[in-house]
């Protein structure tokens, strides 16, 4: 008589290795979800430092030293030339990047001796000063991020837009070193 080979594995075996794949996805998976987190942020510092270069660029070539109120003013190309931010900030006056909503404003608002720009904004809509905040979406990050007309960045624990203006930090914002 004849033994049959054995060949397979066994359940207890099985269920086994599926424990300890178990054991290794909960161990990494915060780590990953952090590393995510943290590629959004820097993201945002990134794109905060991309406005307020561009902000400044605006107001030396196009703005007659006014900045622009808005990122779709940004994202409009002179005549001739290229646009201040690339698509992926200037396409909206509120842009979404790497799960971050990028908004800029004014806290003086439109200024009406502001004359018309190169990129066809409309005279009366240039401003003085500028702020910039970049908050993050539901789970994308942990931190909101600020700038403004002074070009620090600022940062707060919290998920809401910091409360910018276009020459101050709120309270409790800390600024991020350049």
């Amino acid at each position: 008589m004849r033994r049959a080979a054995n060949n397979g594995f066994t359940l207890i075996e099985l269920v086994m290795v599926v424990a300890l794949i178990g054991v290794l996805a909960a161990i990494a998976a915060p780590a990953l979800l952090r590393a995510r987190q943290s590629g959004n942020e820097a993201s945002a510092i990134s794109s905060l430092r991309a406005v307020v270069t561009a902000q400044f660029m605006y107001g030396a070539s196009c703005g007659s030293g006014f900045f622009a109120p808005s990122l779709s003013a940004l994202g409009a190309a002179p005549a001739g030339g290229t646009p201040f931010v690339g698509p992926d900030l200037g396409g909206a006056d509120i842009s979404i990047k790497a799960s971050y909503y990028v908004t800029v404003g004014s806290s003086g608002g439109a200024d009406p001796s502001a004359p018309a720009s190169c990129n066809g904004v409309a005279a009366g809509r240039g401003t003085v000063g500028y702020w910039v905040t970049a908050t993050p979406a539901a789970g994308a990050g942990s931190h909101a991020y600020g700038s403004n007309t002074l070009t620090t960045i600022y940062t707060a624990l919290q998920d809401t837009p910091l409360a910018m203006t276009d020459t101050t930090a709120p309270a409790g914002a800390v600024a991020i070193p350049q």
